[in-house]
């Protein structure tokens, strides 16, 4: 991998590869653009507060009926004179920094890709294609199973008791549900680039499954911030069968692998094996 960082419009030193002081004006270039999106982000994600805040709030108020119907009673409160204003600017940052994910995410591609191989460059930008529609498709599954964590933690509350909920510890248990189950969705991509590495082979992956699987339960069960087997069983089913997706590429490129290894053999053999007549 050679040292390629900068704009395309420079020109590289005598030994192919752009000066330090280039190298650190575009990354200066590249933060001042992604901090820029950020704060965009947040005055964007700030003037849609009421609209963000219903659609964090809607599995509470999902669940919310059926614990009043258990006789428990309870309600989001924010404490203290500047605890409104601080949980709508969290509030506002977090879903900034959602917002502005694409921008500043390009930011740091653009200074990477050009030290990259022209094939380096197609497998990022492959696992980025990849990584993204997995962790939304996790952060979906996280959101949609909220509720349940709502309702099943809430529960514990005794039968007449008013059980106050802060927005501060709403808005992280949210955000790490939904985190959560993101991140775990990216498990087929650590395997694959393992495997593309060198670092395990697919019948390695075959072999240690059961332990991997136990260790996916493990993971599940420590991670996941309630205590019932149903929200941990949300999490790892999902990272389980990705795990088999997984193991069945890493399959594949094996045996694309062996395949054009033969392939290279055969072609160095014949050229070894030429006829005794064109040595005469």
């Amino acid at each position: 991998m050679a040292l390629g960082f900068g704009r395309a419009g420079r020109k590289p030193g005598p030994g192919g590869e752009m000066p330090l002081m280039d190298h650190l004006a575009e990354l200066r270039s590249r933060l001042m653009k992604a901090l820029a999106a950020i704060v965009l982000g947040v005055v964007v994600a700030w003037y849609f507060y009421p609209e963000i805040l219903d659609w964090l709030t809607a599995p509470y108020e999902q669940v919310r009926p059926a614990l009043e119907q258990e006789g428990i009673d309870t309600e989001l409160v924010v404490t203290g004179i500047g605890g409104a204003f601080q949980f709508q600017l969290k509030t506002s940052v977090v879903a900034g920094l959602v917002l502005s994910s694409p921008i500043w995410m390009w930011q740091i591609w653009a200074f990477v890709l050009p030290a990259l191989h022209r094939h380096e460059k197609r497998a990022a930008l492959l696992l980025t294609a990849t990584c993204v529609p997995l962790f939304l498709g996790g952060a979906w599954i996280g959101y949609w199973t909220f509720p349940k964590a709502i309702e099943l933690l809430v529960g514990f509350a005794p039968e007449g008791w008013t059980n106050l909920l802060n927005g501060a510890d709403y808005l992280s248990f949210a955000t790490r549900m939904i985190l959560l189950f993101g991140v775990g969705a990216q498990i087929p991509v650590v395997v694959v680039i393992l495997n593309r590495m060198g670092a395990v082979s697919g019948a390695q992956l075959i072999h240690a499954r059961p332990w991997i699987i136990v260790g996916i339960f493990f993971f599940a069960a420590i991670a996941t911030p309630t205590v019932d087997p149903v929200t941990f069983l949300f999490l790892a089913i999902p990272m389980s069968f990705l795990y088999f997706i997984s193991e069945i590429i890493a399959r594949v490129t094996d045996r694309k692998r062996g395949r054009t290894a033969r392939s290279l053999d055969d072609d160095e053999a014949s050229t070894l094996d030429a006829p005794r007549g064109l040595d005469d």
